[in-house]
């Protein structure tokens, strides 16, 4: 039995007895999961085992990379220098960065990138990955890079372009990278345990992750073994071509070791995240109200950030999504805590959000990246908090 550790509130308990079942019944091996409600911690645990070919225990300081939660932390930032006054999120890129303006994108606004409305999902020439992690290449590339679709005509998420193009602007107008912009503005007021571009100092408490490998591969499947509902996916998978295959292989080699040094330390603001469940739930906690005398947001700032700008079947992953300025909004496969939760997920597993209506703010973090239908991990969890607050 995996022990666990930390602290639940007693109204709370249903959160633990989830979270242990993680281990028990969902192919959990180390993880951790905070929930803050109205700026106070009421779950703080953690458990398992962080580096398996060591046997390292999970400890209350370990850190964990997020994926694609990381947009949740670089949509903040963005909209810090909204609420500062130094960024127009309705002002066209170039504004800011006057190399955008190529190939038809003069007008593209600010809120069309973080909303995944731009149609940069991909690029003609993939950058060598070396010159990706260095940053500038890649700007350069997004900034000359026609889109693949009419901007603002269509959403599709923009997996790892994203970080590129959001962080480029985060620089151009605030003069720091978005990793460094993050650290000084965002994580040291609020004391948060996460990183974009980690410290060598903190390297050694990083979990490695584990890939589970699918027990059925779709992707070679004869075609009448696979569900209805899945063709045009598995269709996309099988096309090297489609949107779905090259919004991930914008880099040469397209497969990126996210448990190499190198890349952990480099500034991917779409993807590479490195905290804890309580810095992501501190952090969202701070977006809707006071955590020790420090509020990231605004109520106006909050109102436009987590106003919907698209809905809809997502061009790139070919099933419903629904976007505010950076931050995913709710929806059948996405587990929030209520219709004005905003957040975000990271692929595998990881999730932070907020739910404003009640005061909560959650963050799930693992190092067994498992996804698809079958993960029901962060579910879950946050199906326990519902409960709690019931």
């Amino acid at each position: 039995m995996t022990t666990i550790d930390g602290e639940v509130a007693a109204r709370f308990e249903p959160v633990r007895e989830a979270f242990a079942a993680n281990f028990s019944q969902h192919g959990d091996i180390g993880a951790a999961v905070c929930v803050y409600q109205y700026g106070q911690p009421v779950v703080d645990l953690w458990g398992g085992v962080a580096d398996p070919k060591a046997g390292c225990p999970w400890t209350r300081d370990t850190l964990q990379l997020v994926y694609s939660a990381t947009k949740g932390a670089t949509a903040t930032a963005a909209h810090m220098l909204a609420e500062h006054g130094a960024l127009d999120l309705d002002a066209p890129v170039a504004k800011y960065w006057p190399e955008f303006a190529a190939n038809g994108k003069a007008d593209i606004p600010v809120r069309w990138l973080l909303s995944h409305q731009a149609g940069l999902i991909t690029l003609d020439h993939p950058v060598p990955l070396n010159e990706a992690l260095a940053w500038h290449p890649m700007a350069a590339a997004l900034a000359a890079q026609r889109p693949q679709w009419t901007p603002g005509t269509a959403h599709g998420y923009h997996g790892r372009t994203w970080g590129w193009l959001v962080g480029e602007v985060i620089r151009r107008v605030s003069g720091q990278t978005p990793g460094r912009f993050f650290a000084d503005e965002i994580a040291a007021p609020l004391e948060l345990d996460f990183f974009i571009g980690l410290p060598t100092r903190e390297r050694d408490r990083v979990s490695r992750m584990v890939h589970k490998q699918p027990e059925v591969d779709l992707t070679s499947a004869p075609p009448e073994s696979i569900p209805d509902e899945l063709r045009d996916l598995v269709a996309a998978w099988r096309d090297p071509n489609s949107f779905s295959n090259r919004a991930f292989a914008v880099t040469d080699p397209a497969e990126i070791d996210f448990n190499s040094p190198e890349v952990q330390a480099a500034e991917l603001p779409a993807s590479n995240g490195i905290g804890t469940a309580r810095g992501l739930a501190r952090m969202y906690a701070a977006l809707i109200g006071d955590v020790d005398g420090v509020r990231l947001f605004s109520p106006g700032t909050l109102a436009l950030a987590t106003a919907e700008q698209v809905s809809g079947v997502d061009q790139v992953m070919l099933t419903p999504s629904r976007f505010c300025s950076g931050y995913m909004l709710p929806t059948e496969n996405n587990a929030m805590a209520g219709p004005k939760s905003f957040g975000h997920t990271g692929r595998g597993g990881s999730l932070g959000f907020a739910d404003p209506v009640h005061g909560i703010a959650f963050g799930y973090v693992m190092n067994h990246i498992i996804g698809g239908p079958d993960d029901v991990r962060a579910a879950s969890l946050v199906e326990a908090v519902r409960k709690s607050l019931a």
